[in-house]
């Protein structure tokens, strides 16, 4: 009997030393997005896969170079001409990024003070920010709509919060979403204050920002003409049989990849110099 209890003792104290020493797997990390998905997100097309857009850039590239080549009957021209047009659906996209932002800017204000009305009228923080679903701004209901439905199955605010924020993937909502989980925190007669005052600073960054962009425009306008003008005079070209063919030749091949390393080159310097200071999301 002594000995079948020593046994299970000694047992026992051996599983528990193995559980603490025996290393655990660790976990993995979330896989964090690359860069076209990104920029797919912040577009608002989380739904398609990069692989697609890569799919896409491709079929684009190969599409306009064979109809270059049909016309023109200068292999150099259809290939530089098809790795340019193969940007054009990243640039979409990037575009679609653009106004995407400057929609929401527009519109993050306006639903702030919607916020601020509703606890106002004595409805808790969660309720408001899923009231915004029905009253908020219309660019903005759809990500609101799934909060709602997050939050009356979970009820875990700052959860939803955090699907809240990957659904928007904008910096202006990063700062609102993170506003909105310190005034939770924070909560009484602070509440009300806190919303007003970022209110406020919505607002003055978005005058701000749009006289800025207003001031700039011409540089982007100016930039893209830069850039298109000799391809498009290029291509117009390719319809005079006796003046394109001088580019079939390995010299005339160097011209127009160097032509389209420098222009690709100008357009991203001068971009550069005259953008203004982008948003980055730091809280996300």
């Amino acid at each position: 009997m002594g000995a079948l209890v020593g046994l299970g003792v000694g047992l026992g104290a051996l599983l528990i030393w193995s559980a603490f020493a025996t290393p655990r797997p660790p976990r993995p990390d979330a896989a964090t997005p690359g860069r076209v998905e990104q920029l797919l997100a912040e577009a608002g097309m989380g739904g398609v896969s990069s692989r697609s857009l890569l799919l896409l850039c491709g079929a684009a590239g190969m599409v306009v170079a064979v109809i270059v080549l049909a016309i023109s009957r200068t292999a150099p021209l259809a290939v530089v001409v098809g790795v340019l047009a193969a940007y054009l659906p990243i640039a979409v996209v990037s575009g679609r990024v653009r106004r995407r932002r400057r929609e929401f800017a527009e519109v993050w204000p306006e639903a702030v003070d919607d916020l601020t009305s509703a606890v106002r009228a004595g409805m808790s923080l969660p309720d408001a920010v899923a009231a915004l679903a029905v009253r908020g701004p219309e660019p903005l209901r759809p990500a609101f709509e799934s909060f709602a439905l997050d939050y009356q199955v979970s009820g875990r605010f700052g959860d939803c919060l955090d699907r809240l924020k990957a659904r928007l993937a904008d910096p202006v909502g990063d700062r609102v979403v993170e506003g909105l989980r310190v005034a939770r925190e924070v909560g009484g007669g602070e509440l009300g204050r806190l919303l007003r005052n970022l209110s406020a600073y919505l607002r003055d960054d978005l005058r701000t920002r749009s006289e800025l962009e207003a001031r700039q425009s011409w540089t982007i306008n100016g930039a893209r003409l830069a850039v298109a003008a000799p391809w498009v005079v290029l291509l117009l070209m390719s319809f005079q049989t006796d003046v394109i063919t001088r580019y079939r030749s390995a010299t005339g091949a160097v011209v127009l990849a160097v032509g389209a390393a420098l222009c690709v080159f100008a357009y991203r310097l001068m971009m550069r110099v005259g953008r203004l200071p982008t948003e980055r999301r730091i809280l996300s």
